[in-house]
C-alpha cells in the first residue's frame, strides 16, 4: 500500500515583527564583524508599536585600552541607532501611516560587554578549571542538520516552497507593482507525499498586509495569479488545490503595532520548516563562537554534502557540545533507511568524522565565518540560498574518498 501523508511548512515575510527583530540584530551583528572581525555578538531585539529595544553582549577588542583595560563605548566605532533605523526602512516601514517607522521608532539599548566567564571558555587561551587551552564551545547544546533530494537546493519541498512564495511577495512589493501591498506577511504550504515523494500541493496560504481601500476579492486574485501560480511548480497544483488567501478578510494592521516582535523566534522557519529536527537555539545577532548559530551551519554542510555524494537521499546529524570545550562530545547520523545499499549509517558518520573537523575555530575558519555575512541569512531561511558557504558541496570527494 502507498504511504500517503501531507506535511506543511511556513514561512514569514521581512515585516513580519519576530523578522524585523532578526534583521536589527543581524544588521549589528554585521556592523560590529565590519569594524573589527573578533566581534563578541549576543544581540537581542523587541519590536512593539514604535519602540525598538536592543540587549545583549557585545565586545569589541579593537575599543579596548591594552594599557589601561577600559573599553570605549560601542559607540565610538558603530552608530547603532542608524544601522537600527536603515534596517528598518530596508525592510519597508517608511510609510506615512506607519506607526512603526524607521525615522521615528524610539530606540532604548541595553547592550552591555560579554560575561568574563563565558570568554574565558571561548577564548583560545589557559583558565583555571579549563582543561584545554583551545578555542571552546559559546555554550552547551545540541545541533542538527539536514538534507534531502526533493528539491534543487537539497532542502525539503514545504518549507522551499513557502519562502519562495514569501520572496516572490516581497519582490512584487519593493517593485512598487501594486500599491496596496505592505511589509507585514506570512506564507504556509502543505504539500501530499505519495511514497515519500512530493506529488500535490493540498492548499496554499498567504496572509499579507495591505491598505485600506483595497478589496479582499482583489488581493486574492492578484496573489493567487501573480504570487503563487509564478511559483509553485504547476505538476503540483491541482483543481482541488485550495487558496486561503488572508483568510481573515482584513489584514491593515500589522507588523510591531499589530503584534510583538522578538529575535529567534522563528527558528523553525529559519531551518527546515519542520522536516528536519531542531537543537532549540536561535541565529540571528550571534556571532560564529555562539555554535548553536555557526555549528547549526556546520549540520547544514555535512548533510548536504552526504546526500550531493550520493551517499543518501536524505540525511540528519546531530552533534552536541560542552561550553569550553573545543570538541563535539557526540556524533550521529541518520540516513532514515535511505543510504547506497553498500553503506550503513556507522560508516557513513566514521567518513564525515574523518573529512570534517567539529571544533568550533576550525567550523569558523572552514566556512569563513567572521565576516558580514549575517544580513542576507536573516529572511526565507537560513540554508538552501546560493551563494552561503555552508551551502557548498566541496567535500563530496573526500567523503567518497574516505568510504572506499
Amino acid at each position: 500500500m502507498a504511504k500517503s501523508f501531507v506535511f506543511s511548512s511556513e514561512s514569514v515575510g521581512e515585516g513580519h515583527p519576530d523578522k524585523v527583530a532578526d534583521l536589527i540584530s543581524d544588521s549589528v551583528l554585521d556592523a560590529c564583524l565590519a569594524y573589527d572581525r573578533s566581534s563578541r555578538v549576543a544581540c537581542e531585539t523587541f519590536v512593539k508599536s514604535n519602540v525598538v529595544v536592543v540587549g545583549g553582549e557585545i565586545t569589541i577588542p579593537r575599543l579596548q585600552d591594552k594599557k589601561t583595560g577600559r573599553t570605549k563605548p560601542i559607540e565610538a566605532a558603530i552608530n547603532l541607532n542608524q544601522v537600527i533605523r536603515d534596517a528598518i526602512r530596508d525592510i519597508g516601514y517608511v510609510n506615512d501611516d506607519d506607526v512603526f517607522h524607521a525615522d521615528s521608532v524610539f530606540i532604548n539599548n541595553y547592550l552591555t560587554a560579554q560575561s568574563a566567564d563565558i570568554a574565558q571558555g571561548v577564548d583560545a587561551r589557559k583558565a583555571e578549571g579549563k582543561k584545554t587551552a583551545e578555542q571552546g564551545a559559546g555554550d552547551q547544546g545540541i545541533m542538527f542538520g539536514y538534507a534531502c533530494n526533493e528539491t534543487p537546493e537539497l532542502m525539503p519541498a514545504p518549507i522551499m516552497f513557502a519562502h519562495r512564495l514569501g520572496r516572490k511577495l516581497t519582490q512584487v512589493r519593493k517593485s512598487g507593482a501594486v500599491a496596496w501591498l505592505r511589509p507585514d506577511a506570512k506564507s504556509q504550504v502543505s504539500v501530499r507525499y505519495e511514497n515519500d515523494r512530493p506529488v500535490e500541493v493540498v492548499n496554499v496560504v498567504i496572509s499579507t498586509q495591505h491598505t485600506e481601500e483595497v478589496s479582499h476579492a482583489q488581493i486574492e486574485k492578484f496573489l493567487i495569479e501573480n504570487v503563487i501560480k509564478r511559483v509553485i511548480p504547476a505538476r503540483l497544483l491541482t483543481k482541488k488545490t485550495e487558496y486561503l488567501i488572508n483568510p481573515t478578510g482584513r489584514f491593515v494592521i500589522g507588523g510591531p503595532q499589530g503584534d510583538s516582535g522578538l529575535t529567534g523566534r522563528k527558528i523553525i522557519v529559519d531551518t527546515y520548516g519542520g522536516w528536519g529536527r531542531h537543537g532549540g537555539g536561535a541565529f540571528s545577532g550571534k556571532d560564529p563562537s555562539k555554535v548553536d548559530r555557526s555549528a547549526a551551519y556546520m549540520g547544514r554542510w555535512v548533510a548536504k554534502n552526504i546526500v550531493a555524494a550520493g551517499l543518501a537521499t536524505h540525511a540528519e546529524i546531530q552533534f552536541a557540545y560542552a561550553i569550553g570545550h573545543p570538541r563535539p562530545v557526540s556524533v550521529c547520523v541518520d540516513t532514515f533507511g535511505t543510504h547506497r545499499a553498500d553503506l550503513s549509517d556507522e560508516h557513513i558518520t566514521a567518513a564525515v568524522q574523518e573529512v570534517f573537523s567539529f571544533k568550533p575555530a576550525d567550523i569558523i575558519s572552514a566556512l569563513d565565518l567572521k565576516r558580514p555575512i549575517y544580513r542576507q541569512t536573516t529572511n526565507y531561511g537560513h540554508f538552501g540560498k546560493k551563494g552561503l558557504p555552508w551551502e557548498g558541496t566541496s567535500k563530496v570527494a573526500a567523503l567518497l574518498a574516505a568510504l572506499k
